[in-house]
């Protein structure tokens, strides 16, 4: 996306370039963490945390090396260091322990290619289209309550459907979703999980 003369003014610390890459970049990077991250405020400071970071590391940027990239594993491995620390300060549990390490196997994931899209990236659309594809009724109910974030009474009374038929929707939703995601990604079995159970 970005060419290399763009990389070149970002070295040398060009404001008016660095602005046009945050504005190009910011969308795509704010729905990548709101994926994990529910509370608006953390997210704004999630991406402010990583801009700065960007710019503090820009001159380690290599021109023959994707932008894009760069940024989502800088934002990638500030939403699972937020992650990590907060399910530390609600449990110490060894379950809770064993989660968290294997949290820590998503900061070996690279980036594929120069300007390919990150693994990251392709999952959160394979999501996209593995919800689009369910039954309509199940299709429904699984984004008003799972990506709309509405409480299932609600849902069921706007439905005229009881609210054991919204969670049986929701459950064979998640169970179809995770059937199809895990089958092309295997080895972000973690990071499934995590887009179905936010």
């Amino acid at each position: 996306m970005f060419d290399i003369q763009t990389k070149v003014q970002l070295k040398k610390g060009n404001p008016s370039v660095f602005k046009d890459v945050f504005q190009i970049l910011y969308p795509r990077l704010k729905g990548y963490c709101k994926l994990f991250v529910a509370d608006d405020n953390k997210v704004e400071d999630l991406i402010q945390e990583t801009f700065i970071t960007f710019w503090e590391k820009r001159h380690s940027i290599k021109t023959d090396r994707s932008i894009e990239s760069y940024l989502f594993v800088i934002l990638r491995n500030n939403c699972l260091n937020f992650l990590r620390n907060e399910k530390l300060e609600k449990t110490t549990s060894s379950v809770d322990i064993e989660e968290v390490s294997e949290l820590q196997y998503l900061y070996q994931i690279d980036f594929l290619g120069k300007e390919e899209k990150s693994l990251e990236e392709q999952l959160v659309e394979s999501f996209q289209v593995a919800v689009d594809e369910l039954p309509d009724k199940m299709k429904q109910v699984f984004k008003l309550c799972k990506i709309e974030g509405r409480k299932q009474k609600e849902v069921a009374e706007e439905m005229g459907i009881s609210i054991k038929m919204v969670e049986k929707h929701i459950a064979k939703a998640k169970e179809q979703i995770r059937k199809k995601l895990i089958d092309q990604y295997p080895t972000l079995i973690i990071l499934v999980t995590m887009l179905l159970e936010k």
